[in-house]
């Protein structure tokens, strides 16, 4: 997509990234606490409510990659694009029934991160060494993916050019970024992640208004949209084949699982007041679902509006540079440079939480001070965050797009040892280990074998059955967690010590594990005979 210089555009972009550069960097007032404490810099001090929270998640979960993706999904294949719709909604139920309980725990042993609660519950710093490093690397590349949505916006003003001075702007915001992470850790993406989601929303409601008066209404761009995806070389459509149902709802079951499983999200969950206020946001957030309904119908306006672009990335810009005004498109791509900034920043902290907890603590300098560790913490965001950007500096667009797909399949092959491990000790830690190397070799040999797709085609008794390669690695993952935890009870094998109990878990004042419960209530006689 080459554009020209709009200076309309780039002085409303300008103005809302220093505006919002402003409110991120006063963010170390606001909620006062310790920055030198890693549990203040890293997770607020656990002090948000319902309010933040939402749209700490929402700026968490919803991000500019997401806004850039899922129209280009659709526009490049109809129906299936349209699976985001439903794994966020599954995902945010699957989040009520688990983060409540992790972040109960969590909280009584101050655990910052997922592989702490792993150290803790199983005793076996190698497992939670395993757990740390999936997650390391599967946000590197989605930081990668955050800065590519600016670098996208940028190249929609007209900013882009060849060497150095060409991404000067991308640098400046990855300067900005690096800037209010460091100093006020989660408190700074979480003060803009309110203005970052109005302003999406702003964007998209405007787009679905827009775009029909444009085109001709709804009913025009599906027929339009209809007829150009079926008069492609492979042609597509508006809705499911047969053949696709299988793909498309292992796609929504393995990406619903993984969506709080990144510790970016685990995070964001830490860093609530409550686990009410987790379980509220549960509830509220499949609003966020609708908003990824209405992004992905951009997509179908898109192919209606006859856009035609040399990569998917910049369907959504070119989109809005041929609809909107140019002041408003300014202001769209606004939303989609801070939309990257949010999330990016939350991803650095909760990388740098794992690799300065459950790596340098655990493996180099055992005998850190708190303020020694923070400040750790804070180096290792800045390091994590310039490796995200090296991605896109030196490497193919592409490779970030590849190794985050691969992300999404690491990152399901921890659930059996968090998830699971919020519920039950029947695993030993030496089997969860074997499981999740089996799941990621054969994630990863799944997605090498399909020129990097994720759709794996299995061959079981002579059918062929196409689904989600993150689904079929965690079916081994816990089937062999599975045999080798009876294998190893057989041979008198167990997991190291549990420092936590099960009142630990409990999720409200009042709450009962039903498992611990006899069926049967007994009473003393002196109150039967009342």
């Amino acid at each position: 997509m080459k554009a020209t210089l709009d200076w309309t555009a780039v002085s409303v972009f300008i103005f809302f990234l220093i505006i919002i550069s402003a409110v991120a960097f006063m963010a170390t007032r606001w909620k006062r606490g310790d920055l030198n404490l890693l549990e203040e810099w890293g997770l607020a001090g656990r002090r948000f409510g319902t309010i933040i929270t939402w749209f700490l998640l929402g700026g968490d979960l919803f991000t500019a990659y997401t806004i850039i993706a899922v129209p280009a999904l659709v526009y490049g294949t109809g129906a299936p694009g349209f699976f985001a719709l439903p794994y966020s909604t599954v995902s945010f139920a699957f989040a009520y029934l688990t983060m409540p309980r992790l972040w109960a725990v969590c909280r009584k042993h101050h655990y910052v991160t997922a592989a702490d609660f792993v150290r803790g519950r199983y005793g076996d710093h190698w497992l939670a060494l395993a757990i740390a490093v999936t997650g390391i690397l599967a946000t590197v590349p989605y930081i990668a993916l955050q800065l590519i949505g600016i670098q996208v916006s940028v190249g929609a003003l007209g900013l882009s050019g060849n060497g150095w001075m060409g991404q000067l702007p991308l640098v400046i915001a990855f300067a900005l970024l690096l800037g209010y992470t460091y100093t006020g850790g989660l408190r700074a993406p979480a003060s803009i992640a309110f203005i970052k989601d109005v302003m999406i929303y702003i964007v998209v409601l405007a787009a679905i208004i827009w775009l029909p008066l444009r085109l001709g209404g709804y009913e025009n761009i599906f027929h339009s949209a209809a007829a150009a995806l079926g008069n492609r070389p492979n042609p597509a459509s508006l809705v499911l084949r047969p053949g696709q149902y299988l793909p498309f709802s292992t796609l929504v079951l393995g990406s619903s699982l993984a969506l709080f499983l990144y510790p970016h999200s685990i995070t964001a969950v830490l860093s609530s007041s409550s686990a009410a206020v987790i379980k509220r946001n549960s509830a509220l957030m499949p609003a966020y679902s609708l908003l990824l309904g209405m992004l992905a119908l951009l997509g179908y306006g898109a192919l209606a509006a006859g856009v035609s672009v040399s990569s998917s990335s910049y369907v959504v810009p070119a989109l809005f540079v041929k609809i909107f005004p140019s002041w408003f498109a300014g202001f769209s791509f606004a939303a989609i440079a801070v939309g990257a900034l949010v999330p990016a920043a939350i991803m650095s902290i909760a990388a740098a939480s794992l690799f300065t907890r459950n790596i340098c603590r655990e493996y180099l300098w055992r005998d850190l001070s708190q303020r020694e560790e923070t400040r750790l913490a804070k180096l290792l965001s800045l390091l994590l965050s310039v490796a995200g950007l090296l991605f896109v500096l030196f490497l193919p667009t592409q490779y970030a797009i590849n190794l985050q797909l691969l992300g999404g399949i690491w990152i399901v092959q921890t659930l059996p040892t968090v998830i699971f491990g919020l519920f039950t000790r029947w695993f030993i830690s030496g089997a969860l280990l074997a499981g999740w190397a089996a799941g990621m070799v054969a994630g990863t040999a799944m997605v090498i074998s399909q020129k990097l797709t994720a759709v794996f085609p299995l061959h079981l008794a002579g059918v062929t059955l196409s689904s989600y390669a993150a689904v079929n690695a965690l079916a081994l993952n816990l089937a062999i967690a599975a045999a080798f935890t009876v294998l190893l009870n057989f041979l008198g094998g167990k997991s190291g010590r549990d420092e936590t109990s099960l009142s630990d878990y409990d999720d409200s004042d009042r709450s009962i594990d039903l498992l611990s419960q006899p069926l049967i209530k007994e009473y003393p006689s002196s109150q039967l005979s009342k």
